[in-house]
């Protein structure tokens, strides 16, 4: 098998992985939406953000950034509240003042919007941290602290997609589809991936994942590492 028809191998393979637990993720937080149980709204703000699949926080958190005209990466409600509602997340008025005011803790009026994100995030062993640290690394080629199609270039070959060679798409096109992956289709999809996002993803699809062993098998693997 040649290197190019290895690493697209290794692509697909790693694209039907993730799919199937994202895919176990929504049904199970859709489930849990459903069961009739009474639900903190961080807890449900959660689920909701599951049952959008892996791009679901990082989704929400390009919501906000696009509104952070003045890069402080502070919300006041009004904003938080907007950012919510346009990402279409079903919470009631009262759910989302009750929420807003739990991260306010000081009384300022405005919430840190990339504390919120790390609260909002399901939580993670060290050990699953550092793996998904190494895998990032390794797919930022140029060390800048964002993955590029340039970055990937250097990781994926896409000479044996059949898009590719049909003729239907370019290797960038095919490159930056992939990283839209990371955006979900209500990101500004803009073929950059922060560190932030990237964490977010596989924080989502580790929380479909109960084993610590599997879910660093399944990154070595996926990532070469």
């Amino acid at each position: 098998m040649s290197h190019y028809r290895k690493l697209t191998k290794r692509k697909e393979n790693k694209t039907k992985n993730l799919y199937s637990h994202e895919a176990k993720l929504i049904n199970k937080s859709q489930r849990e939406l459903t069961d009739g149980t009474e639900k903190d709204p961080l807890t449900k703000l959660r689920l909701l953000c599951f049952s959008r699949g892996a791009t679901g926080i990082s989704g929400l958190g390009r919501a906000f950034r696009n509104m952070d005209d003045d890069g402080s990466k502070a919300l006041n409600e009004e904003e938080f509240v907007k950012g919510i509602r346009d990402f279409g997340l079903d919470l009631s008025t009262a759910e989302l003042q009750e929420l807003f005011h739990q991260f306010d803790e000081d009384g300022s009026g405005s919430i840190n919007m990339t504390e919120f994100l790390l609260k909002l995030r399901p939580p993670m062993p060290q050990c699953r941290l550092d793996i998904i640290d190494q895998a990032f690394e390794k797919m930022d080629a140029d060390n800048d602290g964002v993955i590029t199609v340039n970055d990937l270039k250097n990781v994926y070959s896409v000479k044996e997609h059949p898009k590719y060679q049909t003729g239907e798409m370019s290797e960038d096109e095919l490159l930056t589809e992939y990283l839209n992956n990371f955006e979900g289709g209500r990101g500004n999809n803009d073929g950059v991936i922060t560190k932030e996002e990237f964490i977010n993803y596989y924080a989502t699809i580790s929380a479909s994942i109960d084993n610590n062993m599997y879910f660093d098998l399944m990154m070595r693997r996926a990532f070469a590492l």
